[in-house]
């Protein structure tokens, strides 16, 4: 059964993390590969998964050094990404090397976390932003960083899982408005993320 949260139980020391860190960014990066899409020239989904956290939470704390007093706000941080059973998360990253640029994109893409949908078989199901805090600015100013939330019903996880299911991801934001087919591999790596 899929894991849908880390607990302190799962932390590994520090000390033993660093001799199994090579290759464990290994793994999670063939792991990530059948989990991320590109929708459009800019934006990017990154599908999360217990997996994707665990190492987050890892790379984290190998980083920051903060200890035992750091584990809890990781915890906080990173659990709600992780789906539960009956939903996809994805973050969605607007990835754009220009600074100019990326702000002049981002100024016009307040939002768009709300215009987010996965469309099969005729079902859309639409986005719901991660809830910790409003990523767009009271003048519109969208986050170049959107957590999202897919949450689907019975019989549209059902649908999503059966082989072959042709899956649409569509941003439909006036200043960025895109979709992309997902690769069956991607869509048989979410499968797994139901229950």
């Amino acid at each position: 059964m899929t894991k849908h949260e880390i607990t302190r139980a799962d932390i590994m020391p520090m000390e033993a993390y660093a001799t199994v860190r090579r290759e464990r960014r290994r793994a999670i990066t063939e792991l990530k590969k059948n989990r991320r899409m590109a929708v459009g020239p800019d934006a990017t989904f990154y599908f999360e998964c217990y997996d994707t956290m665990w190492h987050q939470v890892h790379e984290m704390l190998h980083i920051e050094r903060g200890g035992e007093a750091q584990i809890p706000d990781e915890l906080l941080a990173y659990n709600p990404l992780i789906p539960k059973g009956d939903e996809v998360v994805a973050t969605l990253m607007f990835e754009i090397d220009d600074p100019v640029r990326r702000a002049q994109v981002l100024d016009r893409l307040g939002g768009v976390e709300e215009t987010v949908t996965l469309n099969f078989e005729g079902e859309a199901v639409a986005g719901v932003a991660e809830e910790d805090v409003d990523r767009t600015t009271a003048d519109g100013k969208a986050s170049a960083v959107q957590f999202i939330h897919f949450p689907f019903t019975a019989a549209q996880i059902a649908i999503f899982r059966s082989p072959g299911t042709r899956v649409m991801v569509a941003i439909t934001h006036p200043g960025y408005d895109h979709q992309a087919g997902m690769a069956e591999e991607v869509r048989q790596a979410l499968a797994e993320d139901f229950d």
